[in-house]
């Protein structure tokens, strides 16, 4: 199972979150996002994979973070088209797509995506394109069938351990954590985060 931590921006919050057992990283390059990136940051994770976010930015913007951050995925949570997926992915960059899961035929477009990207992501609709805290029906991803492995995002927090323990998809290989962890847009609560990987990586894997 693949523990992502995202939002992340803060230098020291981002050496500490490294310890936190974590897998991924992410990095939001959505200037609308609370948790935007507009800098370098001073300290970047040497031992985790970076991902950076991206909502309906163009091929060169996205190529440019790819190349400053050293990212190993980029992950478009927009509107984005398989096309630019697979510019993306010819380029050598790793690419997650994600969707927003109203009803099960929201499921039916990742066959557009699947030859060009190495995940997906499931998250809740929200015009703010993510960190709503808000959880989706996960029995919408009854009907799912691949190909390509997904990460469960959309109002993950300690709460959520015991629904996460109970869910079953043979395509699921990953948790993808942001609001329901912070102390404030950005900033995540180091203590909590580690004691949920923790449980989480013992009562799942």
């Amino acid at each position: 199972m693949i523990v992502k931590v995202c939002g992340m921006r803060l230098a020291s919050n981002i050496r500490e979150a490294e310890t936190s057992g974590a897998d991924w990283m992410g990095f939001i390059f959505y200037e609308r996002s609370p948790r935007f990136v507009g800098t370098l940051p001073e300290y970047l994770p040497q031992h985790l994979q970076r991902v950076g976010v991206f909502v309906n930015s163009d091929y060169s913007y996205i190529i440019n973070k790819v190349y400053q951050f050293r990212l190993d995925y980029v992950q478009l949570h927009g509107q984005e088209s398989p096309e630019l997926c697979r510019s993306l992915h010819q380029a050598g960059a790793g690419v997650i797509k994600a969707f927003a899961l109203r009803e099960p035929d929201d499921l039916k477009q990742t066959a557009l995506y699947a030859p060009y990207c190495d995940w997906f992501l499931f998250d809740t609709p929200s015009e703010a394109y993510g960190g709503s805290g808000k959880r989706f029906d996960w029995k919408l991803l009854d009907s799912y069938e691949g190909p390509l492995p997904f990460l469960l995002s959309g109002g993950l927090s300690p709460e959520s351990i015991e629904s996460l323990s109970r869910f079953r998809n043979p395509w699921w290989q990953g948790i993808d954590l942001n609001s329901g962890f912070e102390l404030h847009p950005g900033e995540k609560d180091i203590p909590r985060l580690k004691t949920f990987i923790n449980l989480f990586k013992t009562l799942v894997l």
